[in-house]
């Protein structure tokens, strides 16, 4: 049986298993990335934040209490990275729309339809309010519950149910504005 994120994290700390840590790595990575990449639009900065947000956990003074899951905490911990570089660096939160040249780059030339509608979605994330993309990304990337989701965002749950709903509406608006007919559930 697999072990959890839990389980893990108890058998670096405890142990001193570095096989533990690394799995929690490679469980983590790329949802991390995707998340940091959100907030600060640089990937090797994302990539940086990431191993930041590990390296704390593995080193730093900062414990997992067990009062979220291990995934929740990681993400906030990634989350108050990304915020405190912003602030240092005195940057907004750049929430511009990539191009369709930017993205096209990004997408192999052998990828049809499905890489298209995926392009088309994110194109539409990216022009929703930050508030309701943060909302979406955790809860349909990161398979967060609505209360993982508040503890990330330190917001309270009825309003990550609102955002989820607001979020879901205006992703669709933009959609549809795209020529794009989707239901989202």
């Amino acid at each position: 049986m697999e072990q959890t994120d839990e389980e893990l994290y108890r058998a670096y700390l405890k142990q001193g298993d570095q096989d533990a840590l690394c799995c929690l790595l490679e469980r983590h990575r790329e949802g991390l990335t995707l998340f940091l990449y959100g907030f600060i639009r640089n990937p090797e900065d994302a990539e940086e934040l990431m191993l930041d947000a590990f390296a704390e956990i593995a080193a730093g003074p900062t414990v997992f209490s067990g009062k979220s899951s291990f995934k929740t905490w990681l993400f906030s911990i990634g989350k108050h990275l990304a915020m405190k570089r912003l602030r240092r660096e005195r940057r907004e939160l750049p929430w511009e729309e990539l191009s369709a040249r930017e993205l096209d780059e990004r997408l192999p030339e052998t990828q049809l339809l499905r890489e298209e509608r995926n392009r088309a979605l994110y194109l539409a994330l990216e022009r929703i309010a930050p508030e309701y993309r943060e909302v979406l990304q955790l809860q349909y990337l990161e398979d967060m519950s609505p209360a993982e989701i508040a503890q990330v965002t330190g917001k309270r749950v009825k309003q990550i149910y609102n955002l989820s709903e607001r979020g879901k509406r205006a992703l669709r608006a933009e959609l549809e504005s795209m020529g794009f007919a989707h239901s989202l559930g």
